[in-house]
C-alpha cells in the first residue's frame, strides 16, 4: 500500500529521490543540464509529497507558487522498479489536491521532450500543452503544460 505525507524541502527522503532525479536528468538534459538545473532548487520548493511502501520512500512530487492562480508542479520522480504501480499518478493528484485547498486555481509545469515517459503521463493525467512560459520561452527542447485544478 502507497502512503503519502505532504512535507517540505528538508525531508531527506525527498533530498535523496530528488539526487538519483538530477544523475538522470544530468543524461538525459545533456549540455542544457545546468539551465534546467538552476530553476529546481529546493530552497524555493516548500509543498512537497514523498511517497512511500513499507517505510520506504519510492518517489515524489512537489510545487512552488509561481503567482497568484498558479502552481507549478516540479521534482516529479518514482524510482524505476516502482514505476507502472500508479506511483506518479497518486503523487501528481495529491500535489494537485493540496493546491487547491490552499486556492490555486491551476497548474503548469515543464518538462523535457527526451523526457517522453512523462509527456506521455503528463497527457494521460489531463494535462494540455501550452506555450512555453517564462525561463523555457526560447528552449526549444522545452514542453509546458497545464491544468485546472
Amino acid at each position: 500500500m502507497i502512503k503519502l505525507v505532504r512535507t517540505d524541502s528538508d525531508n531527506t527522503d525527498f533530498k535523496t529521490l530528488i539526487e538519483e532525479l538530477d544523475a538522470y536528468l544530468k543524461i538525459t538534459d545533456g549540455d542544457e543540464h545546468e539551465f534546467y538545473n538552476q530553476f529546481n532548487g529546493v530552497s524555493i520548493i516548500k509543498n512537497v509529497v514523498v511517497a512511500y511502501i513499507a517505510s520506504k520512500a519510492i518517489g515524489c512530487g512537489a510545487f512552488k507558487i509561481f503567482n497568484t492562480q498558479q502552481v507549478e508542479i516540479k521534482r516529479m520522480y518514482t524510482k524505476p522498479k516502482m514505476r507502472g504501480l500508479g506511483v506518479a499518478s497518486e503523487i501528481l493528484t495529491a500535489l494537485e489536491l493540496w493546491a487547491a485547498e490552499l486556492n490555486f486555481s491551476e497548474a503548469i509545469l515543464e518538462t523535457g521532450t527526451r523526457q517522453k515517459e512523462a509527456v506521455a503521463f503528463y497527457k494521460k493525467n489531463d494535462y494540455m500543452s501550452i506555450p512555453n512560459y517564462a525561463q523555457y520561452q526560447n528552449m526549444d527542447n522545452s514542453l509546458c503544460f497545464k491544468k485546472k485544478l
